[in-house]
């Protein structure tokens, strides 16, 4: 396969346009990203589970199919892999811990419907247990670590998801956000991460992640590519959704066929109470905001505050997310301290419980719906740190506690917390690199606001060619 060394930062769309052509088999993609799994993989401790047997047996028979003339979909051949939090049928669903050692009975709906589009299952990808922390780093698996330098965090909690996609050994992953866990990966690792609107993907066989805080979605490089994944695996509901999106009126692909019209972007560097923001991740933003009006937008100041019972709001729907998940584990005892403690403080203090956890719902859509209008009254879309600093060293776990962890976690995912809150869409988009570590800036819209999200990262990734910008091949920091 060495003929084919650039299909590993081809993106899903060309790789698909190949395999829907014929110019290439699915078994040869899949062998090619195994190959580059195998290989790299050990350094960087991106996967979970490798499903090496079962993905050159899928790509074979979607090889077959194609060969009898059978109808080919959108992601035909194309390897992807799923954060370790999504029921893949015949292994277990770990939550990136030890405590789950049932294989799952049946795909998720996400995996479900990536396999009739055609997607290979390739393997499961790293998290922190449960995906408390912007770190992916945990007892059962050890640290992921970052392709472009090894000694740091590729963040969290996709962070496995990140590290395989900006490594280029998968094309695109699934990922999860509860409190910035697509957005954060994305950011520290180069990548295009959108956090759909609470309920534009199913949870299904859930009723919801973390409750009114997750959503699923794809980590990729190109944003046509996350644009066609969303096509295929959201929208509807599998009826047992605890939150339904209202349908979009147009698909992401056809969106990004158009041309946004001239916007008014806010930009806003003000930072969440106890925050501090470091000067390259402010000067990210800066300079996203010199190339949206070089693409010929309105871009203007447009700060405002972030309510202090936001985060108040976010800390029982956080405790609660992560404990019901605890409480389904077959072997408790195998629990991290730090879960453990993390689930009795929430218990303690009653945090999580369903009295609580439904006034901190019905708290954060009241300050949403205040956000609506003081925040989107002036503006199509908010410009925002991602991130408030570049990346850290791995070992950002060792040693500490629940508490102690906490606090460290909350300042990194503080730009990206308040939109799990209020349920809105949000991207981190690639903004040029500090000290060989990636820097990055978000984009925020208003409910619904997918399309938009989509077209105005798509002139950004058009004006700074950001998928041209791959790690270094060696791995070694």
């Amino acid at each position: 396969m060495g003929t084919h060394e650039d299909l590993a930062f081809a993106g899903v769309t060309a790789i698909a346009a190949k395999t829907r052509s014929g110019e290439l088999t699915a078994r040869e993609v899949t062998d090619f990203f195994l190959d580059r799994i195998a290989r790299f993989n050990p350094e960087l401790n991106a996967f979970i589970t490798v499903l090496a047997d079962e993905a050159r047996a899928d790509a074979d028979a979607l090889d077959v199919k194609a060969q009898r003339g059978e109808e080919r979909g959108p992601l035909h051949g194309v390897p992807i892999a799923i954060k370790a939090e999504n029921d893949v049928a015949g292994i277990p669903t770990t939550f990136g811990g030890a405590a789950f050692t049932t294989p799952a009975r049946a795909d998720s709906a996400v995996v479900a419907r990536l396999r009739a589009a055609g997607a290979v299952i390739v393997g499961t990808t790293a998290m922190p247990e449960f995906g408390i922390w912007p770190y992916t780093e945990s007892v059962a698996n050890g640290a992921t670590r970052n392709p472009w330098n090894t000694a740091y965090s590729p963040a969290g909690s996709s962070g496995g998801t990140a590290a395989a996609v900006a490594a280029g050994l998968v094309p695109p992953a699934i990922g999860g956000d509860g409190g910035g866990s697509i957005r954060l990966p994305a950011a520290w690792c180069g990548l295009f991460g959108l956090k759909p609107q609470r309920g534009r993907v199913s949870a299904a066989p859930n009723a919801s992640l973390w409750g009114a805080l997750g959503t699923i979605g794809p980590l990729t490089r190109y944003v046509e590519d996350t644009a066609l994944i969303l096509d295929c695996v959201g929208g509807g509901t599998e009826g047992v959704d605890k939150h339904v999106a209202q349908a979009l009126p147009t698909t992401l692909m056809e969106a990004l066929q158009h041309a946004p019209g001239r916007l008014r972007i806010g930009v806003s560097t003000a930072a969440p109470l106890g925050t501090v923001l470091k000067k390259p991740a402010r000067q990210a933003v800066e300079t996203t905001a010199e190339t949206l009006k070089d693409v010929g937008h309105d871009v203007f100041e447009h700060d405002f505050s972030y309510p202090p019972a936001l985060a108040l709001s976010f800390v029982p729907q956080f405790l609660n997310g992560f404990s019901e998940e605890a409480h389904m584990a077959e072997h408790p005892e195998l629990l991290e301290r730090r879960t453990r403690r993390g689930v009795r403080l929430g218990k303690v203090l009653g945090l999580t419980s369903p009295k609580m956890v439904h006034k901190a719902e019905a708290k954060s859509a009241e300050i949403g719906e205040k956000l609506m209008r003081e925040v989107f009254s002036d503006v199509d879309l908010l410009l925002t740190p991602s991130v408030p600093h570049p990346a850290v060293p791995i070992g950002q776990l060792d040693a500490h506690g629940f508490l102690p962890a906490a606090l460290k976690a909350s300042g990194v995912a503080s730009f990206t917390s308040p939109w799990n809150a209020v349920g809105n869409p949000a991207a981190t988009v690639p903004a040029g690199f500090h000290e060989g570590l990636p820097l990055s800036a978000q984009l925020v819209g208003p409910f619904n606001s997918e399309p938009l999200l989509c077209q105005v990262a798509r002139q950004l990734q058009d004006a700074t060619d950001w998928p041209a910008l791959v790690p270094p091949q060696g791995l070694e920091p």
